[in-house]
């Protein structure tokens, strides 16, 4: 391959070319797993819906119970790549166990919620790491492009993974194709061992309690605005994603193939989203463009309840939706991943990190059961229109912050250190 379609920080940063191929790993396991770990319920254990609403909820519990304080302990305790190593490792063990019960006959819906629990909450653990991680390796004035490269593996792992963990589902069953994740953890593991970044020094444990990551949020007119519009965008999201496959297959009359393939389709939308956003940050201004991205990610699936007619309308529409929306979540994920990498200061990032996901990812079992709720008594259509609508609300919290007025990422933030706190929170 030309040097040329190799992005400038994967030829010139060997340490952040191994922290990308650990990540990129992962996400393309994650993505089987995601279609894989839910068939092992249906396929093996003949769950139910409700069983299924578990088993999504097991998962997303962790954000909400562990992201605050894992922070302020990943602060106190230093050491984050050893932190994202062994959440890797714990993630491949807590795996491996679904196949080896499935072989023994022993698999229960039981195991498959504490597996989810667990890896949702080593996935908390990796993440409020990772940030701190990312900034020590990349220089500040390339955030945009290590950002983009990450985000747009994302987008990637996104139209490839789905279809290969179902080919792996059919081809060897879905228990098999969860240990197909479980080797890709491992496989991070090994690239993260290999990096040796300079990580900023552990906070002494007068400083390291939850409320300073807490306090810089509530203070900082940016992050302040951009966790109310992430949010909002979340929360009515999840009440549209709650509804969207019931939508299509039973009122659209789609397909499950023919739906994947679509989904599928619509994910390159988020591989165009990271190409283009650098330059657009550049031609219009990383806060302009981080409002774009806000609005484009919801609304095209305003096209979602408008869909009707024609069968080959229909997929047109669900395609437009996706597409667009892809390119919208990857402009927002890579313009507000610059900037937090920018503006939080490296002594505060995993306990800011961790109460912002606290709160952002919060809310999306909240939106969930909204949407299944308002679904059953209003109906899919009604409430996938109020989803819609309401997800495009998000964008007026960045209106009247600086972040929309943010040209470029701001110059080094200051690292000193932070009053001791006045009130006993336990960490």
């Amino acid at each position: 391959m030309p040097d040329r379609l190799i992005p400038h920080l994967l030829r010139s940063n060997p340490v952040f070319r191994s922290l990308w191929t650990a990540e990129a790993i992962s996400l393309f396991g994650d993505q089987i797993s995601m279609i894989a770990l839910p068939l092992v319920a249906v396929l093996a254990l003949d769950a139910g819906a409700a069983d299924m609403g578990y088993l999504t909820a097991a998962a997303l519990v962790p954000n909400l119970l562990f992201s605050l304080h894992f922070g302020a302990w990943v602060d106190r305790l230093g050491h984050r790549r050893r932190m994202m190593i062994a959440a890797d490792l714990g993630r491949a063990a807590a795996l491996a166990t679904i196949p080896a019960a499935y072989e023994l006959d022993a698999l229960t819906m039981g195991q498959l919620y504490a597996v989810a629990f667990v890896v949702g909450t080593l996935s908390v653990l990796f993440y409020v790491s990772h940030s701190t991680v990312f900034v020590s390796i990349v220089p500040r004035e390339q955030f945009v492009e290590g950002n983009s490269i990450l985000n747009g593996t994302r987008a990637m792992s996104y139209v490839a993974g789905p279809s290969v963990g179902g080919i792996l589902v059919q081809l060897l069953s879905a228990p098999v194709a969860v240990l197909t994740d479980a080797v890709s953890f491992v496989g991070s593991a090994f690239f993260l061992h290999r990096i040796d970044p300079r990580e900023p020094d552990p906070e002494s444990p007068e400083h390291g309690g939850v409320m300073p990551g807490i306090r810089f949020i509530l203070g900082s007119p940016i992050i302040r605005a951009a966790l109310g519009a992430t949010a909002t965008v979340n929360l009515f999201n999840f009440m549209f994603f709650a509804l969207f496959i019931l939508f299509a297959t039973r009122e659209l009359g789609v397909s499950p193939g023919t739906l994947g393939l679509v989904l599928g389709g619509g994910a390159v939308g988020g591989v165009l989203g990271s190409l283009v956003t650098a330059p657009l940050s550049r031609r219009m201004g990383i806060g302009p463009a981080c409002a774009v991205g806000c609005l484009l990610f919801p609304a095209p699936l305003l096209l979602v309840p408008l869909a009707g007619g024609p069968h080959g309308v229909v997929l047109a529409l669900l395609f437009l939706a996706e597409f667009g929306s892809g390119v919208g979540v990857m402009m927002l994920d890579i313009t507000l991943g610059s900037i937090f990498a920018a503006v939080i200061p490296d002594r505060l990032r995993a306990r800011v990190q961790g109460a912002y996901m606290m709160v952002n990812y919060g809310v999306r079992p909240i939106g969930g059961l909204a949407g299944g709720l308002l679904g059953s008594s209003i109906g899919l259509r009604p409430t996938l229109w109020i989803a819609t609508a309401g997800a495009l609300l998000g964008v007026l919290f960045l209106l009247p912050s600086p972040l929309i007025r943010m040209r470029e990422l701001p110059g080094e933030v200051e690292q000193q250190a932070p009053e001791p706190l006045r009130v006993d929170v336990p960490a």
